[in-house]
């Protein structure tokens, strides 16, 4: 039959072809069990997978029985010791290949006098154990026999073949070979009782010469290649290496000890005796095999699984340090090895690393020229984890990211078998890693943060599927660290604080801490699956001790030292970092009034006086007498709650009067601090004042209360660091104190309105009323100044309407919803396609079944579409039937304009063309007044006095046109003169001229010119929050603090006047406080009253791998820089303060940072609020989201967050805050709307000149000109010739293939990935991955494969020995992806047009963010694109080498955020000084202006 043919042929007729073959080579008995089985088939009594199953089990037995039963079959041969080696790997004309490498034990070595039961001799009879802490040790048990695990390989799917042109006879096939140079005896030169592939051959080999070469098919299809029952490894695999044979002169193991060479004494010294402990010796050109002479890792849990591992060797005194063979006893199979230990580092950087067998202990020093790879990667990972543990433990910190940083960066010592480190070799080592990292945890104190729940390790475990606790429980070995690792006792520095921030730190925990310990504090839960948790206590440690069963007083309720869970401590620090990058929007929730349940009491009540004054029935009175307390207008009182346990109410009484009703009086409630955002935190005497009141019967009032207004002190400014009792007024149970108003929705905490009532209702007149009042009022559009309209009886024109606060008149232009109108031209918008391909080769793209959704990372295919613009042509209202106009409501006549995306060249034009570019058009639409969002100015460009540069820069909301678009006819036109005519807005005219009269414009009170304010950035970084705020032209950045050099230099370079202090922040306040004028270095420190704005994200050290607080981790809070830097802010009293960190400062520690940072601002004297803002609203294409606090002193405007200027995806745009299961918002209005269309990664870099992987090039051409409006601003106004920084880093060759592999097509990451061998840069080759378990979740592919590649896969423990390395698609993403979405994105490719992913300090393809290849390029993103990415302009320099500048772009706030705010705090300061231009005091800062007479 030819192979073609027997290709094409069904699985069922495979079986059957392979059974016809076979039939007549098999036993009477198995032939008729076979009929039997097919007759039950064909009957249907047992189904096809039962009728296979059985036929394998059938052939399996016969073909391994046909030549007898199993003997021991291992002969001996005094002289040699070799192992032979043969494969098979023809191929034939249509390249279809199936290899399989075989093996056959041809000799073993005599082993010595010891028998195979137990060795015994005078070293091992009294042999003291090594510390079990330091050994890997072989288990107690039976071991299987050689050939009963040789057997089952080849046993458990019976191979056929069919030969064509060669007949195979058995001795034919493969002749043992003496890898001594000298033939084997004869009777070696065949083991046929080994190998049941032999019975096959030798049957077969009659079937005759038809085809072109060998093809060995499986019977059981897509089963795992066969593995080496003993070292695990793949018999078919190239790097599976055999020992070459031992020299002639080789000495047995207890033969070479006794040779005079080794001995420590004298010849004529009985020496040998006098050893109490296993004698010890070095070895050098050792290798390593199992008993079929497989070269195999001793580190990889074999020893531990009873595998018999052999050493052969030259042995050395252990005196003896020279590697050299000379002087070395030559020695052949050594061991088996019971325990191999690592001593720690000898000195210096290489790990000592022996064996210990029944003999002695072996120190190994050089390995033979074949054993050396496999024994450089077991140096290779002791080295790695002593990088790993001595980085973590002075970087608590660190990422992932900063991790590969630092080991790509770590050169190897000399002397050691490799010269780089990559992430691939981290991933390889992880599990012994993480082990080495949990017995350095070990070993630290209790009260230690363990270095195992850094955020780096965290991602460690998760990526490479590494199992916790796993040597610990069987206190196996560790490295010593000790010998080399020293403790970082420095530490961070103590925080320098001032008092106020201090004892709200202090009082606060102490009385948390008190309350924690008299309850308990919460009882930890174990995991209860890892081994640690499975152990028993040991009854040694300090907790065992203290249990009651060792007999100890039970009161510190610790777990055993040796139980610390430490899967719990991950999924503990885990927990504090939920929140994930990208939510699901949730709609803003309506404010919620919860009404108050109040209780009356029976009291008197008497009138005190005459009614001041009459209303209809109501009579209103001054005072009133209550239970014999006088209370009067204006007092506070407090009220009881039907619940017991709610405090009581507070009110302050607005007016008294009595009605058919009964004796009432209205409450304008105020609202206790505990109940505001600030929670626990807040000082229990402190009130706030909110829009909440209502009207009641007096007999709700229980007593009278004392409220007191604390007003900020006149000497405000210079009071911060001296005020030391945080105590306002003393407790009485009756006083109470207020400072600010609250916004329950926004939590803004601001100084109170002021508002004074007229004299006529000065006893009726309440605050809260007036404002809610105001605020609906300003909710209902209202028209004003009607015009003439004698065309139309049916409308009436007006000249003007407001709306919420705002004027709008006639020529106005406005924003309004996109969904308010649509366009006359249907654009081909992106269709949301499915980007999965349906006939995808799944043995080439394994893994491409994990794309199942259709959402794609980056995408901006959800993101709404930009603000429609349209200008008023009318203002009118309907007039009803009796000719009056319904001013109920206000409707709006528009003209529509066009974005270029509306027009018929769709979103390509936008690309372009100015982001504030719009075309007219004389389409009209008729709109209600309440779908108005705001104000926008559109201008013809024509009719400009400035630049169309100049006028766009003054301001997000001014647009402009220079031509008309005509949908009918698909063209740009002139514009009418009609659409030039906004000078003449509010006129009433009609139809203008089309000239420009400015002059009749009535000239607004000029805006005062805002000053810059001087400003401190503290953990400036590079500098982009003062970037942005300059470029807002509210600052001047005098001082800058920045510990990391190439940080600070960075910000030198771009702040050339300003003075950075590259030292710790605590030290340089501690020298202000003190008094200091300058640093050592002699530069002149900021003093108070110098610093107007303070700026800056303190890092979150120490703190944010912690889910509670406690008395043993408080203390690294109160010395956190967060601390720090509310005591620069307490010092200096600037004008405006801005906190920016991570979107999970707001909720780390159930909140709890969040609120003592406010509680802090709040008991200085602050006004201030929180938010949460996605910079990809406001220009740069990066999702970001981060958390801002701002504080404004007394006297200033608090800002408000500023509105998203460009529409984002909604998926990451979800900016709530919960806290204490309320849900804040920031303030803004227009939610996920824009004004401008969202920037994507081709506006960012489309014009960027192509590099290469690696391209190191500092300064380079554009070549070619910006093609975007967002490329033409980030280049700047002026010629810059130059590009820097267009850099990106070396990937090693792997990633490098990995990166040329991944395809163009957007969404496309590792699970695109061909699972083929591929010839990298560096001249190696990689591996195919190969599936050898079940998947338990994901079943099998659509042609049968198997998809898990790890035994954890079907559900079972890790198998250290299925690990994969140097394969195309990396082993550890298939292996840990059901667990983590699929690891979606990782080596993920940037779309065109999407956005990026969060710039991170170091793009790596398998990092937090793994979308960092360019969306065209094999390659990461480079520098500049990744400042592109954070909107720094092209002319911005970064400083020191390619990571320090990454570093330094990923840690810096996006300049376009920074500025967004900047132009909020302006706005707050304009309005302000228009409000005392207003009220004729012109007093600003330290100067006085005074008016002419």
């Amino acid at each position: 039959m030819l192979k073609a043919d027997f290709l094409k042929m069904s699985f069922q007729d495979h079986v059957k072809e392979k059974l016809r073959l076979v039939q007549d080579f098999l036993h009477v008995d198995a032939q008729d069990q076979l009929t039997n089985l097919e007759e039950k088939m064909k009957s249907s009594e047992i189904s096809m997978e039962v009728y296979i199953s059985k036929v394998k089990a059938l052939l399996g037995k016969e073909l391994h029985l046909e030549n007898g039963s199993h003997v021991d079959g291992v002969e001996q041969n005094g002289k040699t010791n070799g192992f032979s080696n043969g494969s098979h790997k023809d191929e034939d004309d249509d390249a279809v290949t199936i290899s399989v490498q075989e093996e056959e034990e041809a000799v073993k070595s005599p082993t010595g006098p010891k028998g195979k039961g137990g060795r015994k001799s005078k070293a091992n009879s009294d042999t003291k154990k090594s510390p079990p802490s330091t050994r890997v040790t072989r288990n107690s048990g039976k071991q299987p026999t050689i050939m009963s695990m040789f057997s089952k390989v080849y046993c458990k799917d019976a191979f056929f073949f069919f030969s064509s042109k060669v007949n195979l006879s058995c001795s034919q096939k493969r002749k043992s070979e003496d890898l001594n140079g000298e033939a084997v005896n004869g009777q070696n030169e065949l083991k046929k009782e080994d190998d049941a592939e032999e019975v096959i051959c030798k049957h077969f080999s009659v079937l005759g010469n038809d085809t072109a070469s060998i093809l060995f098919i499986r019977f059981s299809f897509q089963t795992p290649p066969p593995k080496c029952q003993d070292c695990r490894q793949y018999l078919d695999d190239s790097d599976l290496k055999f020992f070459q044979g031992d020299p002639d002169n080789a000495l047995d193991e207890p033969e070479m000890l006794t040779d005079e060479r080794l001995s420590l004494f004298d010849a004529n010294e009985d020496g040998f005796e006098s050893y109490e402990d296993l004698p010890q010796h070095k070895i050098t050109n050792f290798s390593v095999y199992d008993k079929r002479g497989h070269l195999c890792p001793f580190d990889s849990g074999l020893i531990e699984k009873n595998v018999e591992l052999y050493f052969s060797c030259v042995v050395k005194p252990i005196y003896d340090d020279n590697p050299c063979l000379d002087g070395g006893v030559p020695a052949k199979k050594l061991g088996p090895i019971n325990a191999w230990w690592i001593t720690g580092f000898d000195g210096g950087e290489k790990a000592l690393i022996g064996f210990t067998t029944a003999f002695a202990d072996y120190i190994l020093m050089q390995p033979s020229e074949e054993y050396g790879p496999i024994f450089a990667l077991m140096q290779e990972k002791i080295y790695m984890s002593k990088i790993v543990v001595e980085f973590l433990q002075k970087n608590p910190d660190a990422t992932y990211e900063d991790l590969l940083n630092k080991i790509e960066t770590t050169v190897p010592p000399a002397g050691l078998n490799f010269n780089c480190f990559t992430e691939d070799t981290l991933l390889r080592h992880a599990q012994f890693v993480v082990e080495q990292v949990e017995s350095y945890d070990e070993a630290g104190d209790s009260d230690e943060q363990p270095i195992i729940v850094t955020p780096c390790m965290r991602d460690l475990i998760k990526l490479a599927g590494v199992t916790l606790g796993k040597r610990r429980a069987a206190r196996r070995q560790a490295i010593r660290h000790p010998t080399k690792i020293e403790k970082d006792s420095k530490g961070p520095t103590k925080a320098t604080t001032t008092k106020l921030v201090y004892q709200i730190f202090d009082t606060f925990f102490s009385d948390q801490i008190e309350q924690n310990d008299k309850e308990g504090g919460v009882k930890r839960q174990r995991c209860g699956v890892c081994e640690v948790c499975q152990s028993p206590d040991c009854g040694k440690c300090a907790a065992c001790k203290d249990m009651i069963k060792f007999g100890g007083s039970g009161k510190s309720k610790q777990a055993c030292k040796q139980r610390r869970c430490p899967n719990l401590a991950v999924k503990e620090a885990e927990d504090d970092e939920n929140i994930e990058e990208e939510d699901v929007p949730v709609e803003k929730t309506k404010k919620v009034s919860h009404a108050k349940r109040k209780k009356q009491t029976q009291c008197k009540l008497a009138w005190i006086g005459e009614p001041v004054q009459t209303e209809g029935k109501k009579q209103y009175y001054k005072k009133v007498s209550v239970n014999d307390e006088v209370l009067e207008v204006g007092d506070c009182v407090s009220v009881s709650s039907e619940d017991p346990s709610i405090p009581l109410y507070l009110a302050r009484i607005t007016s008294l009067w009595e009605d058919a009703g009964g004796k009432m009086f209205h409450a304008h409630w105020f609202l206790r601090g505990i109940h505001t955002v600030l929670g626990e935190s807040s000082d229990p005497l402190e009130l706030v004042i909110v829009d909440e009141c209502e009207d009641m019967l007096l007999n709700y009032v229980q007593g009278k209360v004392n409220v007191m207004y604390k007003a900020p002190s006149n000497n405000w400014f210079m009071e911060g660091g001296i005020d030391v009792d945080i105590k306002v007024i003393e407790d009485d149970g009756k006083s109470f104190f207020y400072q600010f108003w609250y916004d329950t929705e926004f939590a803004r905490f601001e100084t109170p309105p002021k508002t004074s009532p007229s004299e006529q209702c000065e006893f009726k007149f309440c605050g809260s009323c007036t404002w809610i009042k105001k605020r609906e009022e300003q909710e209902i559009p209202r028209a004003f100044e009607p015009l003439e309209n004698e065309d139309n009886d049916s409308k009436a024109l007006y000249a003007l309407a407001c709306f919420k606060g705002e004027q709008f008149k006639v020529g106005d232009s406005v924003y309004l919803p996109p969904e308010t109108f649509n366009f006359s031209v249907k654009p081909a918008s992106p269709v949301k396609r499915s980007h999965r391909k349906d006939d995808v080769d799944e043995d080439l793209y394994p893994e491409y079944y994990r794309k199942s959704s259709d959402y794609i990372k980056g995408s901006n295919l959800d993101a709404p579409e930009p603000f429609r613009v349209g200008r008023i042509k009318e203002i009118f209202c309907h007039r009803r039937s009796n000719g009056k106009p319904d001013v109920s409501e206000v409707k709006l006549r528009l003209y529509k304009f066009y974005r270029p995306e509306n027009t018929h060249k769709g979103v390509k034009a936008s690309y372009h063309t100015d982001i504030n570019q719009l075309y007219w058009s004389d389409e009209e639409v008729t709109v209600s007044m309440t779908e108005v969002l705001g104000h926008c100015q559109v201008e013809y460009a024509e009719d400009l006095i400035e630049s169309v540069q100049d006028y766009s820069s003054g301001g997000p909301d001014r647009f402009y046109f220079l031509e008309a678009y005509n949908a009918k006819s698909k063209s740009f036109e002139d514009p009418p003169n009609h659409a030039r005519s906004a000078a003449h807005k509010g006129k009433g005219k009609g139809k203008g001229k089309g000239t420009k009269e400015l002059q009749d414009t009535p000239l607004e009170p000029q805006t005062p010119k805002v000053p810059k304010y001087r400003t401190l950035d503290v953990f400036s970084g590079c500098g982009g929050l003062s970037e942005g705020f300059h470029q807002a032209g509210i600052s001047e950045t005098l001082w800058a603090i920045e510990m990391w050099e190439p940080a600070a230099q960075a910000f030198r370079l771009n702040n050339p006047g300003t003075t950075v202090f590259t030292e710790d922040c605590n030290v340089l306040l501690k020298l202000v406080m003190s008094g200091e004028k300058t640093n050592s270095l002699g530069q002149k420190l900021p003093q108070k009253g110098d610093v107007e704005m303070l700026c800056g994200g303190p890092p979150c050290q120490g703190f944010s791998g912690m889910n509670r607080f406690n008395s043993r981790t408080y203390s690294k809070f109160k010395n956190s820089l967060v601390v720090s830097y509310l005591s620069y802010c307490d010092y200096y009293r600037p004008k405006f303060f801005l906190l920016e960190n991570v979107r999970n400062f707001v909720s780390f520690k159930s909140s709890m940072v969040l609120k003592l940072t406010l509680r802090c601002l709040v008991r200085m004297g602050y006004q201030c609020t929180f938010g949460v803002l996605q910079a990809g609203q406001y220009g740069v294409a990066q999702t970001r989201r981060r958390a801002i606090i701002l504080a404004a002193a007394p006297g200033e405007k608090l800002p408000r967050y500023p509105e998203p200027l460009h529409v984002f995806a909604p998926r990451a745009c979800s900016l709530s805050v919960v806290v204490d299961e309320k849900k804040y918002v920031s303030n803004v209005t227009r939610g996920n709307g824009g004004i401008y269309r969202t920037i994507t990664v081709r506006d960012t870099m489309s014009d960027l000149p192509e590099i290469r992987n690696g391209a190191s090039a500092l300064e380079i051409s554009y070549n070619g000109e910006p093609q975007s409006w967002f490329q033409r601003q980030i280049r700047g106004t002026q010629y810059q010739p130059i590009l820097r920084d267009h850099i990106c880093k070396d990937m090693s060759a792997l990633v490098e293939g990995r990166m040329r592999h991944i395809p163009l097509a957007p969404g496309s990451d590792w699970r695109d990935l061909p699972n083929i061998e591929v010839r990298l840069k560096d001249g190696t080759m990689t591996k195919k991955l190969r599936y050898t378990h079940p998947d338990k979740k994901n079943g099998r592919s659509s042609t049968g494969a198997l998809r898990g590649v790890c035994t954890c896969a079907g559900g079972k423990p890790c198998d250290p020995a299925d690990r994969q390395f140097n394969t195309l698609i990396p082993w550890c993403l298939p292996h840990t992806g059901n667990r983590h979405n699929h690891w979606a994105g990782l080596y993920g490719r940037l779309e065109w047009d999407g956005f990026f992913s969060t710039t991170v300090t170091n793009p790596e393809p398998m990092g937090k963010q793994g979308r960092v290849l360019h969306a065209e390029q094999h390659r990461v993103v480079s520098v500049r694109e990744c400042a592109r990415s954070q909107g720094f302009p092209d002319t911005y320099r970064f400083f020191g080498n390619i990571l320090d500048k990454h570093r330094q772009v990923g840690n810096a706030v996006p300049p376009p955020l920074s500025r967004a705010i900047g132009l909020e705090i302006k706005k707050c300061v304009m309005e302000r000084m228009k409000e005392e231009q207003a009220s004729g005091d012109f007093i600003y800062l330290n100067f006085t202006f005074i008016l002419p007479a």
